[in-house]
């Protein structure tokens, strides 16, 4: 059931994203393709951070400490362009267009999931 709240918390983290920031985008004019595809997405978002965070945060350790943890927000944008990348891959209109628009809806996604986190309590 966590698992299913989480995916549910970062696609709609994904979805004000696409709001706010010029330059990640879902495409689509029909409603429950966009649905579907920013669940897709979150899914691909949450493997991507579940595999490759983790390897990262471990091989740049010494970045992550000579920055005081501003390294995170560059690898969070990337791990943000890998998932559009993959997007892409699996033909889900979502996009995102560049570093920057990357490093802003990185910015975005993180926030928004920690505030529906905290605002959704679960028993777990």
């Amino acid at each position: 059931m966590r698992i299913l709240l989480k995916v549910a918390i970062t696609a709609v983290a994904l979805w004000v994203a696409t709001l706010l920031i010029a330059g990640v985008d879902v495409e689509g004019d029909d409603t429950g393709r966009r649905i579907l595809t920013l669940v897709g997405v979150a899914v691909i978002f949450g493997l991507v951070n579940a595999v490759i965070k983790p390897i990262v945060k471990t091989l740049g350790c010494a970045f992550y400490i000579l920055t005081l943890g501003l390294f995170g927000l560059v690898v969070n944008a990337l791990l943000l362009l890998l998932t559009g990348w993959l997007a892409e891959q699996f033909s889900l209109p979502f996009e995102v267009t560049g570093f920057w628009p990357a490093f802003a809806g990185a910015i975005v996604v993180g926030v928004v999931g920690w505030v529906l986190d905290l605002l959704i309590k679960d028993d777990d």
